[in-house]
């Protein structure tokens, strides 16, 4: 009978013939495994020291991009809007750095800033939009009927509208007398705020017209459950504004094509169809696509720009300078004689 030694010393033999297997097989391996394993951080090492040369020269290239169109900004719009005018609406969120250099880029190409609008955080709280709803209706001009499918959003679009902008040329630059306390009973609700364009007269809290519109889209995407809804009231605006008008862009960044951005929900709805959008607002180049595009606008065109999703292109075709209605507003190079009417 085999007793309990004879399986004590077999179950010790076995695990010692492993043992000694395993330091002869790590001792037989671990040159060939180790030399491997040095190859391939060797190809990665010098992969990510490849791509990181790439990015390095792709910013740098970008920096250089950026430095020569803000060095010739003036030239790519000069003229381009000259005697139009323009109101800039702010979204909430929207960076304050986007919008004063839209404003210049606005102004380099020759058109006036009636003011600038600033929404605040209310305005697009779902939880506020009875609120909005109820003054919206409660200052609307006695002739304006909203459709009965309209949301909150979209009757406070057609008020605001009413009071900023104007589709006909000489309307431009004088105060709607239908509208006069929309903006001011808007400021009081706490759902904006506004300022006079440079140069511009008039009571606090009012706007002359204008014949164009170019809303700031916020910096960052909105999130959550209400995110559509947000995104919404602000298109919204932007529509009811190019609708009023004789033109409007959507003027953002790349985060506002993203899940959730204003810009996107612009590229999702059927208010592509009217309203322009540019995505790189953000940059000289992007900034000057602004201008280029509320030209575009005037002529009855409308585009989606830049490099985000819904995109068709970076830009419109680059139009000529716009000669100025008024020879007071800009000056005009003499018309060549071949030019001359009555021939």
């Amino acid at each position: 009978m085999i007793d309990f030694r004879y399986h004590l010393v077999s179950i010790v033999a076995i695990f010692l013939a492993l043992s000694v297997g395993i330091v002869l097989g790590t001792t037989l391996l671990e040159e060939p495994a180790l030399q491997a394993t040095e190859a391939v951080a060797d190809t990665l090492q010098k992969g990510n020291s490849e791509l990181r040369a790439e990015l390095d020269a792709l910013r740098k290239r970008d920096a250089g991009n950026d430095a020569f169109v803000t060095a010739h900004a003036a030239e790519l719009a000069q003229g381009v809007l000259a005697g139009e005018s323009v109101v800039i609406v702010e979204a909430p969120g929207a960076a304050a750095a986007t919008t004063e250099a839209v404003r210049q880029s606005i102004e380099q190409a020759g058109a006036t800033v009636t003011g600038q609008v600033t929404l605040t955080d209310k305005y697009a709280d779902p939880a506020q939009s009875a609120f909005v709803d109820n003054l919206a209706t409660g200052v609307k001009p006695a002739d304006m009927v909203f459709p009965a499918e309209d949301s909150p959003y979209d009757k406070a679009a057609a008020v605001l509208a009413g009071a900023l902008v104007t589709v006909v040329p000489e309307q431009a630059g004088k105060e709607n007398p239908s509208t006069a306390g929309i903006l001011d009973a808007f400021q009081r609700a706490e759902l904006l705020t506004v300022a006079a364009g440079p140069g511009q007269s008039g009571e606090p809290g009012r706007l002359t017209r204008a014949g164009l519109a170019v809303l700031i889209a916020p910096a960052e995407p909105y999130t959550g459950e209400s995110a559509a809804t947000q995104a919404g009231a602000i298109v919204s605006l932007v529509l009811g504004l190019d609708e009023g008008s004789r033109g409007g862009v959507l003027a953002g960044t790349q985060s506002a094509v993203a899940v959730g951005g204003v810009v996107a929900a612009l590229r999702e709805s059927v208010a592509e169809e009217k309203v322009s959008s540019v995505d790189t607002a953000d940059t000289p180049a992007g900034r000057v696509v602004v201008v280029y595009a509320l030209r575009e606008q005037l002529s009855g065109l409308t585009g989606q720009y830049g490099t985000g999703p819904g995109a068709a292109a970076f830009e419109p075709a680059v139009p000529a300078p716009k000669d100025s209605p008024s020879p007071a507003q800009t000056a005009s190079p003499p018309a060549p004689p071949t030019a001359t009417p009555g021939g």
